[in-house]
């Protein structure tokens, strides 16, 4: 390979672990061609499956900032770069290494943090962001929901004391009105009892 493209493919490379999320790199020795096209059916869009050169590859996760892999590039291997979640892209590698052994899981690194082959496996296991996500958010409702009701509770019960002191102020009126008039009645007489008086 000439020297322009070798640079033209690490520079490929490098821009590929800058874009992802995650990257696992694997060994597919073994593997059919229509293998790897399911493999990387399987992956679905959210991963590119690459199947790359050691040393350029090597080269191009050092100029990406990329470490801790040096030693997983030995033997044949392919990459994941994943620009999607990378819960759905180990599940896939795992779920596809178990209906074909020859898929090896050699390791790789998520959002900057080289992972072993056992993280990874481990990472496969944990539930997707979206279903964690629908959980955080039904957490989220059942706790708003009760808040609603802690709050709705002290307010219903102000409206209903506030409604009740209206009642109570309205019949104190109404009594009260009820014995004004009974009290005026006398007061009124009097001056015709006046007027009695003088003649």
């Amino acid at each position: 390979m000439a020297r322009p493209e070798k640079t033209a493919a690490v520079a490929e490379i490098a821009e590929d672990f800058r874009s992802s999320t995650a990257a696992v790199l694997t060994e597919y020795r073994g593997l059919s061609v229509s293998q790897l096209t399911e493999l990387r059916r399987t992956l679905g869009e959210g991963a590119r499956y690459a199947v790359v050169k050691n040393t350029l590859t090597k080269i191009a996760a050092g100029q990406a900032g990329v470490t801790g892999l040096d030693e997983l590039f030995v033997g044949p291997t392919a990459v994941a770069f994943v620009s999607g979640d990378p819960v759905e892209a180990a599940k896939g590698l795992r779920d596809f290494a178990k209906a074909n052994p020859a898929l090896i899981v050699k390791g790789g690194f998520v959002e900057g943090k080289a992972m072993t082959a056992e993280e990874i496996r481990k990472l496969a296991d944990l539930e997707s962001r979206e279903v964690l996500l629908a959980k955080l958010a039904g957490a989220m409702k059942g706790s708003l929901s009760g808040a609603v009701g802690l709050f709705a509770a002290p307010l219903s019960q102000v409206a209903r004391l506030a409604e009740a002191l209206r009642e109570q102020r309205a019949s104190e009126a109404g009594a009260a009105g009820a014995e004004a008039p009974a009290a005026e009645a006398p007061a009124a007489e009097a001056p015709a009892a006046e007027a009695v008086a003088a003649e």
